[in-house]
């Protein structure tokens, strides 16, 4: 079935054509590399799952709160706008907010598998082309998972946001190779990967942990991946091509606070944009929620070497700085021990639950 019926606003039916430019790069050093990246890609060829097989989706979602979360977490609760929607309304509410989010999510998604793609053609090491082999298959789960999701769960879409948009045609569209790098592994992935997290840990909707989990388990290795082939680079360039690479993260960190504002769905349903947005930008639920979307972008910028004035005086004004000093390595630990824990007790619910039928069966048989 398309999925063109499902969008609220209708999208063209054309493709969207973002101009690349750069080289495609060979090399014929076919030596081992980098250790740490070889280490990467053998990790990334053992986690490779099945989305069919590894998600329960027979699990119940419902339209009036796919997350189940708590109602104190919706952007505009408390506003004047909220107070006067009946119950119907707010579940509707809740409705669009969870299908913009995980249309976000598939967008972003997309992007990812595109520019993985555009690493393993541009980059021009080896090792890193073996390890974004492996990211190429990755997003494409994950596309496979959030389409799947949205469309047989929610069963709503929402346009790209405009400032995702942007930042992926700036990535694209810039023919130094490491670009795509910056703005995916860094920017789109690290902020990415702080939102699944946040609504994992909020959501009680089983299924919404479960292929959440899922996939964080692999962005880890992405940013991971984004981190060690950057920082290698970074180190050799001059301070007025780190310049350049701290203007285009700074533009790109304002453009990916503006990702989640959810304009979109105000507009959708009526409401008074600016005064939705005013709201927004001053509730404490949101403001925490934004410093926990830069709790993985801030110590990466600072990790890679683009650390300059500018970026710092970005982050203050921006009101995450204090991320900075955060252990990337364990955060990204426990990405990956959540999902494997979340595996095993779904491995242990069912293996009880076929206990339960068959004594069941054998009960019926012998009466």
């Amino acid at each position: 079935m398309s999925t063109y019926p499902l969008y609220t606003t209708p999208v063209s039916t054309e493709t969207w054509d973002v101009p690349a430019s750069g080289a495609a790069r060979f090399s014929w050093e076919y030596d081992d590399g980098r250790q740490r990246l070889l280490d990467l890609y053998q990790r990334g060829k053992d986690k490779q799952w099945d989305a069919t097989k590894r998600i329960d989706w027979d699990q119940p979602v419902k339209h009036s709160n796919v997350m189940e979360s708590a109602e104190e977490l919706t952007a505009i609760y408390g506003s004047r706008q909220y107070e006067k929607l009946n119950q119907a309304e707010r579940d509707d509410l809740s409705h669009h907010m969870s299908a913009w989010l995980f249309s976000q999510f598939l967008h972003g998604e997309q992007g990812a598998l595109t520019v993985a793609g555009r690493i393993v053609e541009s980059v021009p090491d080896m090792d890193s082309k073996f390890y974004a082999a492996t990211q190429a298959m990755d997003e494409a789960r994950h596309v496979e998972v959030f389409a799947k999701f949205t469309t047989e769960k929610i069963g709503l879409f929402y346009p790209v946001n405009p400032d995702l948009a942007r930042l992926l045609a700036d990535a694209l569209g810039d023919s130094r190779w490491d670009m795509p790098y910056l703005g995916m592994q860094v920017l789109i992935e690290g902020l990415a990967l702080a939102a699944f997290g946040v609504q994992r840990d909020v959501a009680g909707n089983p299924l919404v942990k479960q292929l959440l989990a899922y996939v964080m388990q692999d962005e880890a290795r992405h940013v991971a991946f984004g981190r060690l082939a950057l920082r290698d680079y970074y180190a050799q360039l001059t301070a007025s091509e780190l310049a350049d690479r701290e203007e285009f993260v700074v533009e790109g960190c304002y453009l990916m606070r503006d990702r989640f504002v959810a304009k979109e769905v105000y507009e959708r349903l009526g409401f008074d944009v600016a005064e939705c947005v005013e709201f927004t930008e001053h509730s404490p639920v949101q403001q925490a929620f934004r410093k926990l979307l830069f709790t993985r972008i801030v110590p990466c910028v600072k990790d890679i070497g683009l650390w300059g004035p500018k970026v710092q005086q970005a982050y203050v004004n921006l009101g995450v700085i204090g991320a900075a000093d955060g252990d990337l390595d364990a955060l990204m630990r426990d990405d990956e021990q959540v999902a494997d824990r979340m595996e095993a007790e779904h491995a242990a619910e069912l293996a009880a639950r076929k206990v339960e039928v068959d004594a069941a069966i054998s009960s019926g048989a012998g009466s």
